[in-house]
């Protein structure tokens, strides 16, 4: 099947020129496959090139692309945190901090629709321990929650080798 506009064998570009829709400029910058994978693995504490690589199995050039882009386009900025060799991590900004509202909901679709049975994640508020649902309310306290007040902990539909199950066997428990 040959898209209106578009050559044979030619690839879709990442751009909606001709859109005047808030909905396909947000796809411009986290619309493409590995973009927030990428954002939600740094929500959920990975943020060096390696753990993400690691976790998402993305060819290296591919996350380096979908790095570049998301700094550049201000969703994720760059922090040094060795010199030598250099070496980065990235850290959510205000603009990436705004794409909870969406990993949440779709995190929640992906619940109710992915076939998987429990939840491989649950959020928990960090003020009282308690779930938070799709619209980002404490089941708790009813409180409203900010992604800075959300934990991601390993849900019970969670494989052994997920990233979090690896991120908690890393942290050492509080006394």
């Amino acid at each position: 099947m040959q898209l209106k506009g578009y050559a044979e064998g030619e690839m879709l570009g990442d751009s909606y020129e001709e859109q005047v829709c808030s909905v396909a400029k947000a796809l411009e910058v986290v619309g493409e496959r590995w973009s927030l994978l990428i954002v939600r693995d740094v929500f959920m504490g990975m943020r060096r090139f390696d753990e993400i690589q690691a976790d998402l199995g993305i060819a290296r050039n591919v996350l380096d692309k979908r790095l570049t882009k998301l700094v550049d386009q201000g969703v994720l900025e760059r922090r040094l945190y060795q010199e030598r060799p250099p070496r980065w991590e990235y850290r959510l900004t205000e603009k990436g901090i705004d794409l909870w509202p969406t990993l949440v909901a779709l995190m929640h679709w992906g619940d109710r629709h992915g076939g998987f049975g429990e939840p491989p994640v649950v959020l928990e508020h960090r003020g009282c321990g308690g779930a938070i649902d799709e619209h980002r309310i404490c089941t708790a306290c009813g409180a409203p929650v900010s992604a800075r007040e959300t934990r991601a902990l390993r849900g019970p539909g969670a494989p052994p080798d997920h990233p979090l199950a690896r991120r908690d066997a890393a942290t050492p428990a509080a006394s």
